[in-house]
């Protein structure tokens, strides 16, 4: 008989239970042996409501009899257990001897697919599945105090996010629900185009815009459009770790370039044509913070264009600008149509939005389109409707000009309350971003490391991560990032006070 395909009982669970009537054994000890193997292998977890007799025995087209027998026989030895008015149900507590043969998955071996213990047990990992699993774990916590790149959501106008929702989906039009356009909704991508072209000095019209998950998948979908297995692809160094594993995982060969003061070097092996593109956040370089000089954007796009190589620009957080005027993107010196250009929301509104951007050279569009398609088809549409509204009804702007001011005075509070973190951590104030650099001081420099501080705030309840681990090779500098977005004014002191305790315990 066939599987049990619909679910019919309010909260019940939608089972696959296989009966055979042609078997030797009665179909009642079939469901009894399927459900009780269920309860064993914890796919039915203590406490689940069964679904009635009347539905098992409609969907399996099989007497009500015969299931009133097999839950019996559960019921007798102590796997379900029913409860007057309300319906059948999963016992909270097995008996020991049950629990002891429970089977369940144990993991084998050591995280990257060893055994631990010298000896291969099945095919492994490939070498590009291991470098790829090498990078620094992340772990997702609620908000701690330091995480870089984390937002404030607390002010975040969910009420009105919820009104564009609901309308966008209220009645939705056939084109919304129906197979999307590989590229994004077109009125999102309208919106980001207007929005980039005033704001950021991006030349693009809104058949340019791919709408992505966020920068990762954009330089993944660069990488596979653009290079070739064992291409060379520079990218900054120190640099951001998801850029290197999206590189990675295409197949490219990645160098790690220097930064300096002025952004990227292209004295160290610049004047090589070997490179296929060049990934780069030239107005606020992550993790140091460095601002890309103009001499050197100019020689970086003079180059692309002498080596036929392509520019990923990464503008993840141009929105938060505390000096000066905001600056423009190095797509919009481009004459020669070499610069890509990146960008994504989660950042500016909350991560979970998961919403980001690629605008493509226009000789490109059609090739970026087909494969964007070919890869997953399309990005979710649920919430594009919303932020295409929120974009043009002024919310976006109103959002980002008050997170601006507030994230400008918590740096501020942050410097402030740095200190307490003398002679530990040296830090200096950021024209832009969430985040500041703080290098290890002397009473820790030489002493120990930049990944035994992170240890060590860890362990006070705070996220530092460690500046070693944005190094592709050796690291050049020791510090911790410390992400002050998140943090209200209120708790910035004395979350520092708490990681100059971790520190100075060293």
């Amino acid at each position: 008989m066939g599987a049990l395909r619909r679910r019919r009982d309010g909260r019940t669970p939608l089972l696959s239970l296989h009966l055979d009537s042609a078997a030797a054994m009665p179909l009642h000890r079939q469901l009894y042996a399927e459900i009780r193997d269920m309860i064993l292998q914890g796919r039915l977890a203590p406490g689940l409501r069964l679904p009635s007799s009347r539905t098992l025995s409609q969907d399996l087209r099989i007497s009500r009899n015969t299931v009133l027998l097999g839950l019996e026989q559960l019921w007798s030895e102590g796997y379900v257990e029913g409860r007057t008015g309300a319906g059948t149900f999963v016992s909270q507590t097995l008996p020991d001897g049950l629990l002891a043969a429970r089977t369940t998955m144990r993991p084998v071996g050591d995280p990257l697919g060893g055994r631990g213990d010298g000896k291969r047990q099945g095919p492994g990992p490939s070498e590009r599945g291991l470098r790829l699993a090498a990078g620094p774990a992340r772990r997702l916590r609620p908000a701690p105090a330091f995480a870089p790149g984390l937002p404030d959501c607390s002010d975040f106008p969910f009420d009105l996010w919820a009104r564009l929702l609901a309308k966008a989906w209220r009645r939705p039009p056939p084109h919304l629900f129906a197979a999307a356009d590989s590229a994004g909704y077109r009125p999102l991508r309208a919106a980001i185009a207007d929005y980039l072209r005033v704001v950021r000095a991006v030349r693009c019209e809104a058949e340019q815009v791919i709408v992505l998950s966020g920068i990762r998948q954009a330089v993944d979908l660069v990488a596979r459009v653009l290079l070739d297995p064992d291409d060379i692809a520079w990218m900054e160094e120190p640099g951001y770790p998801g850029i290197r594993a999206a590189l990675s995982a295409a197949g490219a060969r990645i160098r790690a370039m220097p930064v300096d003061a002025e952004g990227l070097c292209l004295d160290d092996g610049g004047t090589e044509s070997a490179a296929r593109l060049v990934c780069v956040a030239p107005s606020h370089q992550y993790p140091l913070g460095v601002t890309m000089s103009l001499p050197r954007r100019l020689d970086l796009l003079d180059w692309a264009r002498r080596a036929d190589a392509w520019i990923l620009e990464d503008d993840y957080d141009s929105e938060f600008r505390y000096a000066g005027r905001p600056l423009s993107a190095l797509q919009g010196l481009d004459a020669d149509g070499r610069v890509l250009y990146a960008g994504s929301f989660s950042k500016v509104l909350f991560p979970s939005l998961r919403i980001g951007y690629l605008i493509v050279p226009p000789p490109l569009v059609e090739t970026f389109r087909r494969a964007r398609a070919a890869l997953d088809d399309h990005a979710s549409t649920t919430a594009q409707p919303a932020l295409a509204e929120f974009m043009a009804a002024g919310h976006f702007a109103a959002h980002v000009r008050r997170m601006r001011k507030r994230y400008e005075t918590r740096q501020q509070a942050l410097l402030a309350a740095a200190r307490h973190l003398r002679g530990l951590l040296t830090l200096a104030p950021d024209p832009a971003g969430m985040h500041l650099v703080a290098d290890l001081g002397p009473d820790l420099a030489g002493r120990v490391t930049d990944r035994a501080a992170s240890a060590a705030a860890g362990a006070a309840g705070l996220v530092a991560p460690p500046l070693s681990d944005y190094f592709a090779g050796p690291p050049m500098r020791q510090g911790l990032l410390l992400g002050y977005a998140a943090v209200p004014e209120t708790e910035m002191e004395p979350a520092v006070r708490r990681l100059a305790a971790a520190l100075g315990a060293l």
